[in-house]
């Protein structure tokens, strides 16, 4: 039952039709601020300091928190993640995909 319906529909167990129930939740959403799920993530990668030395590590963290966003994110986030991982620097992967990012290729 919805939250609006309770406390105004009549209610019976579903088993045995007794009308002695009592609430049960069974899924808690809780709604976040784009800061506060920001704060989390930071909470979960406390050792940043080194990352830009190892892309297999920065590739697997940026896959966590991508993870963490809620949202969709675009396929070339996937590719340069996937070749974090696979060890390419971040310098080969701007080299190898200059346009990345940019809505208008013109565009610097």
């Amino acid at each position: 039952m919805t939250f609006s319906e309770y406390g105004k529909k009549h209610v019976q167990c579903t088993h045995c039709n007794s009308e002695n129930v009592r609430r049960r939740m069974t899924k808690v959403r809780i709604a976040r601020s784009d800061e506060s799920r920001m704060e989390s993530m930071a909470d979960d990668f406390p050792g940043l300091d080194g990352l830009e030395d190892d892309p297999k590590a920065l590739g697997q963290m940026m896959r966590k928190m991508g993870g963490k966003m809620g949202e969709d994110l675009p396929q070339e986030f996937d590719e340069v993640v996937d070749r974090l991982e696979a060890g390419q620097s971040p310098e080969e992967i701007e080299s190898a995909l200059p346009d990345l990012g940019l809505d208008d290729p013109g565009e610097e």
